[in-house]
């Protein structure tokens, strides 16, 4: 188990650049199954998940070249099927919740998919009703082997229908739109997910080939085609690294540019860090993070009532920054309550923040009120561990800005999600060694 050891209470400076977006790679590799033709992607974050998923489609035959930094092309022109009821993929597959979007690809182009049920961080649980719901009503049919925990799903041809999903899941929609792009007639897909990931999927197989119209709504309308063609790609930068980034500043008092950060797919990123009190700049593509030296301080409600940041489906806010938003609140002025909505337990991470001296009141899974130190008091450097990958880059940011040294253990999570992550710190000043 890997461990950070963490010099905190330095100022940071200069500019840091945000990886490939990890929610959009893990969508956008498995879409390179529906072609035979080459596809060549750029921006690919070097991170765990995502490698383990690049080694997944290799072990299933797609022959993969590296082109240079973050560039790879893929040509699944001969997939092994057999593999896929291999226990070599049962145990690959397990260890990564984004190998649930192989099954829509491989459904629509092979007439079958499977997939062990997955893991991933533990915060709480993430069902899968949505995507195989959506394969049923494509005409598939579905079976659970109980025993194995390993999902299948077979169709001679899938038929184009209507759907009104259950919720607006990211990854449900993803794999329910890969499916139906090489379908038979018209799939209509109403309470859709819009993330910007989501958009540049749709955006990828409409160069593929596909026909899909009312991308970046919630109302998804897809006519099938027989077949998809190859093409280039280009991920968006990785949003929750830019808010994280966004929060360190904020916490150490830097002075920090987060460069090409694709500014007009942020959505309520930089307002929800206003209403914090802090201040953003616009430069270009890139945002310019002054050094807070008087602190930040936490807008109220017009009638004076305390804030409430909650998260919410696109284009509300992101719920992978709310642990973010609660560290950086710790050293406001003033109070918030953070409310949690979307997942379970992911406040449970609070309780290494009260060690570290933090003002958090945990009122129950869903939601903590927070009243800032105004950095009249520093948090306390500790040791602790990381229990997913958001919740450690929120104790990570914490530990730089506490006094002391802290270790964090476990920070395989960490590296899940951030690509270097203790590499690009230090070039920005920070004093952070990999033990």
């Amino acid at each position: 188990m890997g461990t950070f050891k963490i010099e905190g209470g330095h100022q940071l400076s200069g500019e840091i650049t945000p990886q490939g977006a990890k929610n959009e790679a893990l969508q956008i590799l498995c879409a390179v199954l529906l072609t035979d033709e080459k596809v060549t992607i750029n921006n690919i974050p070097d991170i765990v998940d995502v490698n383990k998923l690049i080694a997944l489609l290799e072990d299933l035959g797609v022959k993969i070249q590296k082109k240079g930094k973050g560039s790879y092309s893929f040509k699944a022109d001969d997939i092994n099927l057999e593999y896929l009821q291999s226990d070599q993929f049962k145990q690959d597959g397990r260890g990564l919740r984004g190998s649930i979007m192989l099954v829509g690809p491989l459904l629509a182009r092979f007439g079958k998919g499977y997939i062990p049920k997955p893991g991933g961080d533990k915060i709480g649980r993430r069902r899968l009703d949505t995507h195989f719901e959506g394969f049923i009503k494509l005409g598939a049919k579905f079976r659970y082997n109980r025993e194995e925990y390993f999902y299948g799903v077979e169709a001679d041809k899938l038929k184009g229908t209507y759907m009104l999903l259950d919720e607006a899941s990211v990854t449900g929609t993803a794999n329910i739109v890969m499916a139906a792009v090489l379908a038979e007639g018209q799939t209509t897909i109403y309470n859709a997910a819009c993330e910007p990931y989501l958009q540049q999927l749709c955006k990828m197989l409409n160069r593929m080939g596909a026909k899909i119209s009312g991308v970046g709504s919630n109302l998804l309308v897809i006519d099938g085609v027989d077949k998809l063609g190859g093409t280039d790609h280009r991920m968006l930068p990785d949003m929750i690294e830019i808010g994280s980034w966004i929060g360190l500043a904020a916490m150490t008092k830097s002075e920090l540019t987060i460069k090409d950060v694709s500014w007009d797919d942020l959505g309520q990123i930089p307002t929800v860090f206003g209403k914090l009190g802090i201040t953003l700049e616009r430069k270009g593509d890139d945002i310019y993070i002054p050094a807070h030296l008087d602190g930040y301080e936490i807008q109220n409600y017009i009638d004076g009532s305390i804030l409430t940041i909650a998260d919410a489906p696109w284009p509300g806010l992101t719920p992978d920054l709310l642990s973010i938003i609660l560290v950086v609140a710790t050293q406001s002025r003033g109070e918030v309550l953070i409310h949690q909505k979307m997942f379970e337990s992911r406040l449970f991470f609070v309780d290494k923040l009260l060690d570290m001296g933090a003002k958090v009141i945990l009122c129950d899974p869903h939601r903590a009120t927070v009243i800032g130190h105004d950095f009249k008091s520093t948090l306390k450097a500790t040791t602790m561990t990381s229990p997913d990958i958001r919740a450690g880059v929120s104790l990570l940011i914490a530990a730089l800005s506490a006094k002391g040294t802290s270790t964090i253990h476990n920070i395989e999570q960490i590296d899940r999600g951030y690509e270097n992550i203790d590499e690009r710190l230090r070039a920005i000043g920070a004093k952070i060694v990999r033990v």
